[in-house]
């Protein structure tokens, strides 16, 4: 190999091990945490903890998020296992009372590799259950509809998310935690999302999220009901 093929060599590789080395992405909220350090004692902390879906609500309509005790962890594409990984920093060491928890989209969408819709409600199980055995009362979402994703196309979307939030919903009343339907809300009769609401089919407008507000608010107060 030549000294130019090999630098060149070295300008792929590099960006792409600092990725690997930290794949769930505990670098992003990491300086956030340490800053909230100091206002742990506020009162019935909520954590919004997900996907893009998550930190897109953040950006698209922040008046739901402002003077309010709410802290969004959500990343761009991540999936169950990543967000497994960093549920300790990123929820339970910021001693909240309310974890609201959706994921799975981009478990069926591969972002991560294949994964069956069990392996997915593995890992909501494990995160649930980590967040009760520290008094941290949960809120399952249901995952949104998506009736076929576009950057993937062709993995069924419209029939694999029904299916999850069936056994979701089966695992929440089961658990004692509590499951938040959005899914029901806002699908189309292709269990889609109609363009109002996610221009795209997956991510939500405005729209879309003033629909899920009031839905979480509610699911909020009944899990401060329930909070140990």
């Amino acid at each position: 190999m030549n000294k130019i093929a090999f630098t060149l060599f070295l300008l792929v590789l590099i960006p792409v091990s600092s990725m690997a080395q930290d794949w769930a992405q505990l670098n992003e909220f990491r300086e956030a945490n340490k800053r909230l350090e100091q206002e742990m004692n506020v009162e019935n902390r909520i954590v919004f903890f997900g996907n893009s879906i998550t930190i897109g609500w953040l950006h698209t309509q922040p008046s739901f998020f402002r003077d309010k005790p709410y802290i969004n962890r959500g990343i761009g594409g991540q999936t169950t296992p990543q967000m497994l990984v960093r549920f300790r920093q990123d929820v339970i060491d910021l001693n909240p009372s309310v974890v609201l928890i959706l994921a799975g989209t981009n478990d069926i969408a591969g972002n991560t590799g294949p994964m069956t819709l069990e392996e997915t409600l593995a890992n909501l199980k494990s995160m649930t259950e980590l967040a009760q055995s520290n008094n941290i009362a949960v809120i399952l979402c249901s995952v949104l509809p998506a009736s076929d994703y576009p950057w993937k196309p062709g993995l069924r979307p419209d029939i694999k998310i029904p299916k999850l939030n069936a056994m979701i919903k089966e695992y929440a009343d089961k658990q004692g935690a509590i499951y938040l339907d959005y899914y029901s809300a806002m699908v189309n009769g292709k269990q889609g999302l109609d363009p109002d609401l996610a221009e795209d089919g997956v991510h939500p407008t405005k729209k879309g999220y003033e629909i899920m507000a009031p839905l979480a608010e509610k699911a909020i107060e009944k899990a401060l009901d329930k909070s140990p």
